[in-house]
């Protein structure tokens, strides 16, 4: 009895989907679709097709992501690595002090750990004995040697921020 009930249940699922599906529901493109992206600014689908549109999805995300970037603080008290930038600044700050501008950013301070103990980290988040999605997705087509390399990155943080005391 119960096995029909699922079955019953899954069918329905699959059939509202299909239906969905064949609408133009929000998850294709349809009106529905732009009322739900209008919905945090509180304008309807209507005012924004009145608006004069001169910029394409991707020049206007390109620009979101440049936004970050500098917010992640691309300019930092010493040199980082492209890669360091791109993948970890934007959590724990370009520098590793999990600081941007004086607010706490999302990852944790990373200045100060050694080489080993981030390669550790790194290597249990990519393993999943460390639960943390965001890393394990940035970490995921990563080999030994990149998280290495990053580790050793992290680890000469504090040396580098010496050298330039000097």
């Amino acid at each position: 009895m119960k096995n029909i009930i699922v079955g019953f249940f899954t069918i329905l699922i699959l059939a509202l989907m299909a239906w969905t599906a064949s609408n133009g529901g929000a998850y294709n493109g349809g009106e529905h679709g732009k009322v739900i992206a209008d919905i945090g600014n509180g304008r309807t689908a209507e005012a924004k097709d009145s608006e004069p549109v001169d910029k394409s999805d991707r020049e206007k995300e390109d620009e979101a992501l440049n936004a970050l970037r500098e917010k992640a603080g691309n300019v930092g008290a010493f040199k980082v690595s492209d890669e360091y930038k791109r993948k970890c600044s934007s959590c724990h700050g370009v520098n590793g002090s999990g600081e941007q501008n004086g607010k706490r950013l999302m990852g944790p301070k990373l200045f100060g750990q050694t080489a080993d103990e981030t390669y550790k980290k790194l290597d249990d988040f990519k393993a999943g004995r460390k639960e943390n999605m965001i890393m394990k997705g940035l970490l995921m087509k990563l080999n030994k040697d990149d998280l290495r390399r990053f580790a050793d990155e992290i680890g000469e943080f504090p040396a580098r921020a010496e050298a330039l005391k000097k």
